[in-house]
């Protein structure tokens, strides 16, 4: 379904009237955030799992990513930034109060890191489910490698109310807001937001530059110079993390993946999780009595495609991403290009949550026509440009075909997006959301003012290392933290579902009937049926 046809400036008036401006109270937002635990050398901890926080397999808030050392804290979806902000900082307290002497990495980028060896792999128990997402991992390290998966993010998970939808859809002459209208107004913004996710690195990017360590014996094409204290960068880049060194998987770069509708969107993601990979195959099959991956597929599982934003609904026990999907449609969009803040003690900040909720609402009413194969490589080019020398003067990206300035394709943006937050203010009050879009402007006419730029310069200035730069970060952040007093839970509550997290466990583990060779061929069986 495509989306109508109408200006920008009759949807903007559309999003004004009360009747669907008010509606904007109902958006919700959350967050999760990824960090690393490090020693006080800022090395990599090596320890298990604090059991005090629970378990990593069944707590809803503090769980772990790739390996057992990265941290993954997930708030619930809230109507109010502050309070989203206020439970994340709860998680962070309880978390280092039971860490003993490790602290939180402050930065995307790891550093101090021996081998990938170094780098442990996740556990989550004897349980099927526990066995198989330890082994989606152990696939992860043998096809890509373990660096890339130490890298740290924060993903801001954003969705429009009902209500909206069943007064905005209507409005702009798109149908009732019914299971399908909804998913294509969803992939109408995903589309809008691949043609504009090149502003996040240049105003969020924080990661311009690299530790020695990371980069050890690796092929790059990029021009890196080197700090005195043996940091690799470049002169302009803002976010690494989303270059090919980073966060990214060139093995996908061939997928088709569609944008246009949901179903066809379904459809190339299973193709691809059911596309056997010649490259993958190395890895088929068991090696000394153990799977050295999932599946020889392109993708293992849907959650293995890269990619700097996601539909998501949200999946019932053993459910695959495309077929909750498929079945209920999307229910929100998770934001994927954001680097850690290393300037909050908890990577992000609430100017920032006020910038993105505009920035996202203005997404999702701007006119957006579908993407063909042409348009999808012009928004992967210009994040690449911007991800590599977004600060470089006079950079040009590309616009429909035609080459445009980023500062004056950003200034317009931003115009757009001032009269989004124009309107959010009116309906919840105050002047915060306009106040965050003139605060990126800034960064627009004075890139020196942007994360990469204020990294680099404090880097070169001291000459210090990126590794003591987030050390000193990282003590602060810790002592702060702890100060902190709860706001959002209480201590007792934390304690309690980090208790009933491992009574979950224990009571998975012990229901078990299956071997985990069953388990996988019953799987992936219900894979092929979904595709058939």
């Amino acid at each position: 379904m495509q989306q109508t046809t109408s200006t920008f400036a009759q949807r903007l008036s559309t999003l004004a009237s009360p009747e669907v401006a008010n509606t904007l109270k109902g958006v919700m937002r959350g967050i999760e955030r990824e960090t690393l635990r490090i020693n006080g050398n800022g090395s990599i901890a090596q320890t298990a799992h604090p059991k005090p926080l629970g378990s990593a397999l069944s707590h809803e808030h503090i769980t772990t990513d790739f390996s057992e050392a990265l941290l993954e804290f997930i708030t619930i979806p809230h109507q109010d930034p502050r309070q989203a902000l206020a439970q994340l900082r709860d998680i962070h307290k309880f978390v280092l109060a039971r860490m003993g002497d490790e602290r939180l990495w402050p930065m995307s980028m790891p550093c101090y890191i021996e081998s990938e060896d170094s780098i442990p792999i996740a556990q989550y128990g004897t349980s099927n489910v526990g066995k198989m997402k330890t082994l989606y991992r152990v696939g992860l390290k043998n096809r890509y490698g373990s660096m890339m998966q130490a890298i740290a993010g924060v993903h801001f998970n954003f969705s429009l109310p009902q209500a909206f939808w069943d007064k905005w859809l209507p409005a702009t002459n798109a149908g009732n807001a019914d299971q399908d209208a909804v998913s294509a107004a969803y992939f109408a913004q995903i589309r809008n937001y691949r043609r504009f996710c090149w502003l996040i690195p240049y105003l969020y990017g924080a990661s311009p530059a690299l530790c020695g360590s990371f980069i050890q014996g690796k092929q790059s094409s990029l021009p890196f110079e080197r700090l005195p204290s043996g940091a690799y960068f470049l002169p302009y880049a803002t976010s690494l993390r989303m270059s090919d060194l980073g966060y990214t998987n060139k093995a996908q770069s061939g997928l088709n993946v569609c944008y246009n509708e949901l179903d066809n969107y379904v459809r190339s993601l299973r193709q691809a999780i059911n596309t056997p990979s010649a490259e993958f195959a190395k890895f088929a099959g068991k090696k000394d009595g153990q799977y050295q991956q999932l599946n020889a597929n392109v993708l293992q599982i849907e959650n293995e495609l890269y990619s700097p934003i996601r539909p998501k609904q949200p999946t019932q026990k053993l459910e695959k991403p495309t077929d909750a999907l498929a079945a209920r449609g999307v229910s929100y969009i998770e934001v994927r290009a954001l680097d850690v803040n290393p300037f909050s003690e908890v990577g992000i900040s609430l100017e920032q949550f006020y910038f993105l909720e505009a920035f996202l609402v203005y997404c999702a009413i701007f006119p957006s026509a579908e993407m063909n194969a042409a348009d999808f490589s012009e928004t992967e080019k210009n994040l690449r440009a911007v991800v590599i020398e977004g600060r470089k003067p006079g950079l040009h990206l590309h616009k429909e075909g035609q080459a445009v300035a980023l500062q004056q394709w950003a200034t317009e943006l931003l115009a757009g997006i001032a009269e989004v937050a124009k309107i959010l203010d009116q309906v919840h009050g105050g002047s915060a959301y306009q106040s965050s879009v003139a605060h990126e402007l800034e960064k627009i006419h004075h890139p020196e003012l942007t994360p990469s730029a204020r990294i680099l310069h404090h880097l070169q200035s001291t000459g210090e290392g990126t590794g003591a730069y987030a050390l000193q970060m990282a003590e602060q952040y810790k002592q702060r933290l702890l100060q902190h007093q709860y706001s959002y839970h209480t201590e007792q509550e934390l304690e309690q579902m980090a208790l009933a997290s491992l009574k979950a466990q224990q009571d998975a583990e012990q229901a078990d009937i299956q071997s985990f060779d069953e388990f996988l061929r019953d799987y992936f069986a219900q894979a092929d049926k979904s595709c058939a």
